[in-house]
């Protein structure tokens, strides 16, 4: 990104401050983004598939934090700009893909709820996109020289409405689609608000009774548990024939279904998702972009994960040609499978989006970062050299320290880089900001405990035994004043944050 772009400061204030609390922005990711070349690269290449007709379906699996919301959060971006419909939506105990109670309907509810395009791009853009179909149409028509408000206008526009759901209605759940997208375009001809309402109503999910969507819009079903996914195929039909791209789906947080703990619920969501894989694969959808995010343990799993359903391990789980084995511990890139597994960032990634954080930052709060290139150097070096960090570091958790330094830098200043991050040497203390006195009072209170301790053992009756108990040994446990040793403690280190 130029240095020299100003984003919107309505977009910059909510970024900066989505990134600080490690959560996922739903606008600005661009002015972010850093890496994941080749992963872009082969999501753009399925959105280009989408647009001639195809389907397609992607797992992205990361750990927590590794960037698998921002990426997918970065295709919707670049996808509304191309001319595509796209809905998201995350799992949670109440929102699954398969489910009794509305647990799998809900789902379809929240990706209605935050159905955009390129004019609506912050959701809410259901009622918009039919609207703007239809004056389109009315506009078209117009241009054939045949006047509004009359009898040929209105039976020209009953017969493109007509071409368009007609070929819906061979389709599972397609003829009560098509008669509600009639009702819809009846009511509006009519300026009918109530109908209007009622269609938008059936479209969304939000009848829980056929008896109710029979008495409002003269249907005979509603959108439930088991047919949602049915009219997401419908929609994305729908959207090709109004003149957009295709429809591209994101449902994230998929480690929820690894959560359940009811192994016939967990096996019925598994068991959905590989008809929803079978079907884009198959070519028995037709513009429809899948996109599942979830981490390792999600997919691999053996015992509740993807993986322990033995149908989608023989279709997810990677070839015994994947280039690990003979001496090689890595694995080869491979972005055309249907699994995308998120690599970690490489350093210099990660220098250059700390750069350009602190750039944004300035830029948002006026200010210009007390921070020099090697003083940037010397914060992600602390990060990096921590124990597993080669590993386990995630950008989330670089971001959000590098966030809070430059908050406190740009409050505070007389602070300099070097007061807020000190020698980066991490120390072991009772509690949190412990300082030398409560260390002091700590140490007293061991002692009067240790003494307490060996007076009631002089004081007890001397049972003799065949053979002498050991003598203690004493460690930096039990006397501070002894140099520490790592097996003193009865804890693992590991299992501490630090």
């Amino acid at each position: 990104m130029d240095e020299t772009v100003r984003v919107p400061k309505r977009i910059l204030s909510t970024l900066l401050t989505s990134i600080a609390a490690g959560v996922v922005p739903r606008s600005g990711a661009p002015y972010i983004a850093i890496g994941r070349t080749d992963e872009i690269a082969a999501l753009l290449s399925d959105l280009d598939n989408i647009a001639e007709g195809a389907a397609t379906m992607r797992f992205i699996i990361g750990k927590y934090g590794s960037g698998k919301s921002f990426l997918l959060q970065l295709i919707r971006g670049t996808a509304l700009e191309r001319g595509y419909i796209c809905a998201d939506a995350d799992l949670s105990p109440e929102r699954r893909i398969c489910g009794a109670k509305g647990t799998g309907v809900a789902t379809y509810k929240e990706l209605m709820r935050n159905l955009s395009s390129k004019t609506s791009p912050d959701g809410g853009a259901l009622h918009q996109v039919i609207a703007r179909w239809l004056s389109a149409l009315q506009s078209d028509i117009a241009g054939r020289g045949i006047a509004p408000e009359t009898g040929e206008f209105r039976r020209a526009l009953t017969k493109e409405i007509f071409a368009v759901t007609r070929d819906m209605e061979s389709e599972v759940g397609g003829f009560d689609f098509a008669s509600v997208l009639n009702s819809y375009y009846r009511a509006y001809t009519d300026d009918d608000e109530e109908k209007k309402s009622a269609c938008i109503r059936w479209l969304r999910g939000e009848y829980t009774t056929k008896t109710e969507a029979k008495s409002a819009l003269g249907v005979g079903s509603i959108i439930d548990d088991d047919s949602w996914y049915d009219y997401i195929k419908l929609w994305a039909v729908f959207f090709r024939r109004i003149g957009y791209k295709g429809f591209v789906v994101m449902i994230d947080e998929c480690v929820n279904l690894y959560k359940i703990t009811n192994r016939i619920s967990r096996e019925n969501n598994y068991e959905k998702i590989l008809s929803m894989f079978n079907d884009t694969l198959q070519g028995k959808a037709e513009g429809l972009a899948l996109l599942l995010g979830g981490t390792p343990q999600f997919l691999e799993d053996t015992r509740r994960g993807l993986f322990s359903y033995e149908a989608l391990k023989s279709r997810l789980a990677e070839g015994q040609f994947n280039g690990v084995g003979a001496g090689n511990t890595t694995a080869y890139k491979n972005m055309l499978g249907p699994v995308i597994r998120l690599r970690r960032l490489s350093d210099d990634e990660m220098f250059a989006l700390i750069a350009r954080i602190a750039r944004l930052h300035g830029q948002n709060y006026n200010w210009t970062p007390r921070m020099t290139t090697e003083e940037m150097t010397v914060f992600l070096r602390l990060c990096l050299t921590r124990a597993g960090a080669d590993a386990m570091i995630t950008p989330r958790e670089i971001i959000r320290d590098f966030c809070t330094v430059l908050n406190i830098l740009c409050q505070n200043p007389e602070a300099t880089f070097a007061d807020v991050i000190g020698q980066g040497v991490v120390t072991l203390s009772h509690a949190p900001g412990a300082g030398e006195d409560e260390d002091a009072f700590a140490a007293e209170d061991e002692k009067k405990a240790l003494e307490a301790a060996s007076a009631k053992q002089a004081s007890a009756p001397v049972v003799q035994s065949k053979a002498s108990a050991p003598k203690p040994t004493e460690n930096a446990a039990t006397n501070p004043e002894l140099p520490y040793k790592s097996d003193d403690f009865d804890f693992d280190l590991a299992d501490l944050d630090i």
